[in-house]
């Protein structure tokens, strides 16, 4: 699935992804490919994006936003605040504060 996080400031990330896992509302949530469409508010926590490669990513470019993860270097990590997150055919829109 594609996955594309903006914030008020920048495209944070726009790449191919195997999962997503979000702080929503009511609780943390997974995406896979395939999943239902859903439009989800977000509450502060920390966005874990599941990456089968790092090879084709650029993290310099990332503002030092995405950090890879200390256990795993194909999850990589967002602190946000608050957001919005939409999924539909296979794309993924978060919107991120």
């Amino acid at each position: 699935m594609f996955l594309e996080i903006v914030t008020p400031e920048a495209v944070l990330f726009s790449s191919d992804v195997d999962s997503i896992y979000v702080p929503g509302k009511d609780g943390y949530f997974q995406m896979l490919n395939n999943h239902a469409p859903i439009v989800s508010v977000l509450k502060e926590g920390t966005v874990q994006v599941h990456v089968h490669t790092q090879e084709h990513l650029e993290l310099d470019e990332l503002k030092g936003k995405l950090i890879p993860h200390a256990d795993d270097n194909k999850i990589l990590t967002l602190q946000i605040s608050s957001g919005t997150i939409e999924m539909k055919d296979n794309k993924v829109i978060l919107l991120a504060d």
